[in-house]
């Protein structure tokens, strides 16, 4: 079973209902073979992002999602994995739905700037459904 927690949309105009965030979660899990575990969405302002981007990727300013693994491949009860935390800046998205996607992919493993384009043209599939 997969378990979305959905922090901070309440303060977010426009943000997707949780139910919506949980069906973009699963369907991009699912196109990684991953049906179980838990994870978070939280939204952020501009000062947090720019301070988790700094902090884990060196780079400086805010950017619009940031994913955090956890677990990996450790194997855990079904429905213990956690997953990790996408955390997204709605000030610098265009599309929040395109980055629960994008962030949930990275969770997933995937890495677009490795990928010779997979990742995206995964993203924007799924995004189409």
């Amino acid at each position: 079973m997969l378990e979305v927690e959905v922090i901070g949309a309440e303060r977010v105009a426009g943000a997707p209902p949780p139910a919506e965030v949980e069906r973009l979660a699963a369907l991009a899990l699912a196109s990684a073979g991953v049906e179980d575990g838990h994870l978070a969405v939280e939204y952020v302002g501009p000062e947090r992002i720019a301070e988790l981007n700094e902090a884990h990727r060196g780079k400086p300013g805010p950017t619009d999602v940031l994913s955090f693994p956890v677990d990996g491949d450790e194997a855990l009860p079904p429905g213990a994995r956690e997953l990790g935390d996408v955390v997204i800046c709605p000030e610098h998205t265009a599309d929040l739905r395109e980055a629960i996607v994008h962030g949930v992919l990275h969770l997933a493993g995937m890495d677009h700037e490795t990928d010779d384009g997979e990742m995206l043209a995964l993203q924007a599939e799924i995004l189409s459904w």
